[in-house]
């Protein structure tokens, strides 16, 4: 999960970080190359628990991210960073799997909002899992159940 989290979170960022353009010396020269604005706050909001492994190697895609923590729905949290002025066209939702409805959701109740699955299931059984899904990937993430 932790390596799958590294690639979709290149996937989702590499499209839309502001970068700066510099010079580094490489052992044969200078290189021209664009970074990563460091003066652009990048914040990351893992949902818990599940969340935290697929954001366990952010470090090493982005390693000036500011990391906060939400509990709860991903629908909570996106209204929450909503609430607090954040602009749901600037945001990524990185998922390991996603269902329809719930892109549906996501995609009426945030407009512009990108998402980013490693898999897209089906359908959603009577408590809410996607089926086939992974059940309660913090319980699989963490071997507890709950």
């Amino acid at each position: 999960m932790a390596e799958l989290g590294r690639l979709l979170i290149y996937e989702a960022s590499r499209d839309w970080l502001v970068t700066v353009s510099g010079e580094i010396q490489t052992p044969c020269g200078i290189a021209e190359c664009e970074f990563i604005d460091p003066r652009e706050p990048v914040k990351v909001v893992p949902i818990l628990r599940a969340g935290l492994v697929l954001v366990e190697q952010i470090g090493s895609v982005l390693p000036a991210t500011q990391t906060y923590h939400l509990g709860g729905t991903i629908v909570a949290a996106l209204e929450e960073l909503r609430n607090r002025g954040a602009d749901p066209k600037l945001m990524r939702v990185i998922c390991a799997v996603a269902a329809p409805p719930a892109l549906t959701k996501l995609s009426e109740k945030f407009p512009g909002l990108r998402v980013y699955a490693g898999i897209i299931d089906p359908e959603l059984n009577d408590k809410g899992y996607i089926i086939p899904g992974l059940g309660d990937a913090g319980d699989r993430s963490y071997n507890t159940e709950s």
